[in-house]
């Protein structure tokens, strides 16, 4: 995984939630608001200590975090059918 020098977690900021190094904004909040249809202007209007960089570094945070997450699938057995 990628070191991010703009997203850090502090466990005396936001309860240790990866944040943009230097706010309270955290990662989580950047991602559900593109989710829900915002662009980046309207974060960067909306977060004015927000920048670019700082969108894109979230993004990647979130990417690097999901691609070394472990799966574990478990056993799924099929139905038996009945006779008819």
């Amino acid at each position: 995984m990628r070191k991010s020098t703009r997203v850090e977690l502090n466990p005396k900021v936001m309860l240790g939630k990866p944040v943009i190094r230097g706010t309270r904004i955290p990662v989580e909040l950047i991602l559900r608001k593109l989710s829900e249809g915002a662009c980046e202007e309207d974060l960067l209007d909306s977060y004015p200590r927000l920048t670019r960089a700082d969108i894109q570094a979230a993004l990647s945070y979130a990417a690097d975090t999901l691609a070394h997450e472990d799966v574990i699938v478990g056993n799924v057995r099929p139905k038996r059918r009945t006779g008819s």
